[in-house]
């Protein structure tokens, strides 16, 4: 990964959310950022620290994003799968596994960044990626 080359958020607290390629069981969750080093000015203060990963089971059906549009209306509800913490002073790319692993597939995935390491003006992800059992309908075996 390349320094300066991220997917910006203009604030410490943002979310995104993922629409994976195939169904996906999910059981784990990597992020990468640069190491400090790395960094042109040697500030990393942008990268997230504190975050969580959700899914909704209306997701889970195919649904799309419009659940979290509506958080809370229509009994819908997200299901937490883990509050994580990235540190910068360990290696540049961490996994997490899952806390709350889920017995079904889900094609959307959010990413809830409550805070980073110290930059107000903004967040940066370099890298996601999202381990699991691949359930869908192009599976290998199906």
């Amino acid at each position: 990964i390349s320094p300066g080359y991220c997917w910006p958020f203009q604030a410490s607290r943002s979310q995104v959310v993922i629409r994976l390629p195939e169904q996906v069981q999910p059981t784990a969750i990597t992020v990468q950022h640069p190491l400090k080093r790395s960094s042109g000015l040697g500030d990393i203060s942008s990268a997230l620290r504190d975050f969580t990963v959700s899914v909704s089971l209306c997701w889970a059906l195919g649904a799309g994003p419009q659940p979290w549009e509506k958080a809370g209306m229509d009994g819908e509800e997200e299901t937490l799968l883990g509050t994580f913490t990235y540190d910068i002073a360990k290696e540049p790319t961490q996994t997490f596994p899952l806390q709350n692993e889920l017995p079904r597939a889900f094609r959307f995935i959010r990413l809830a960044i409550q805070s980073n390491w110290g930059k107000s003006g903004n967040t940066c992800i370099y890298r996601v990626q999202v381990h699991g059992k691949v359930t869908g309908m192009n599976a290998v075996g199906q």
